[in-house]
């Protein structure tokens, strides 16, 4: 999925402007899909242009127009067709699991703190998400935040019970302090 099905999808939801949908973005699809003020508002403008999404300005005080986008009706069949379509394997990109693979390269007391300040990640992310929780959310939100929080559940037991692993697996001994970087 891309970002462009993903403003689509958005805006299914009702009018919003790329701000909103930035938030609405964070909001639900935080833990899985990254979209960029960068990526959204050229996919909006591309969407409009493509009849997909129409835009009207709406004037603030003090403030420049604000743009709110709506899902057109070709809109709407063009994002149920994007969804009906064969989704790609997820993708998943951590530079924690690359330094992981590395860890015998490192220092023990660095591997150390890289998987402690990972589950403070994810534990931070985990609270992050059964706070969001909203009573009025819709059964796909609710699914959307259930697996959200496997995830990370999962996340967070495997370093805690594997850590082992990898710590004090290091081929190097201690530096000193002086030479080693933050």
């Amino acid at each position: 999925m891309d970002v462009r099905t993903l403003c689509l999808g958005v805006l299914s939801f009702g009018p919003a402007s790329g701000y909103e949908i930035k938030k609405q973005v964070e909001r639900i699809f935080g833990p899985f899909f990254d979209a960029s003020f960068g990526s959204i508002y050229p996919a909006l403008n591309a969407l409009t242009r493509e009849g997909f999404v129409s835009c009207t300005a709406q004037a603030q005080e003090k403030r420049p127009d604000k743009k709110v986008y709506s899902l057109t009706e070709n809109g709407r069949f063009k994002l149920v067709a994007d969804l009906m379509a064969t989704s790609a394997r997820d993708r998943f990109r951590s530079e924690f699991l690359v330094a992981m693979l590395f860890a015998e390269l490192l220092p023990a007391s660095r591997v150390s703190r890289l998987i402690d300040d990972r589950l403070a990640i994810y534990r931070r992310e985990l609270g992050e998400i059964e706070q969001d929780c909203r009573p009025d959310a819709s059964p796909a939100e609710r699914f959307i935040s259930g697996f959200g929080e496997a995830v990370y559940r999962a996340a967070i037991a495997y370093l805690e019970n594997n850590r082992h692993l990898v710590e004090g697996q290091s081929l190097l001994a201690e530096p000193a302090r002086a030479a080693v970087a933050p």
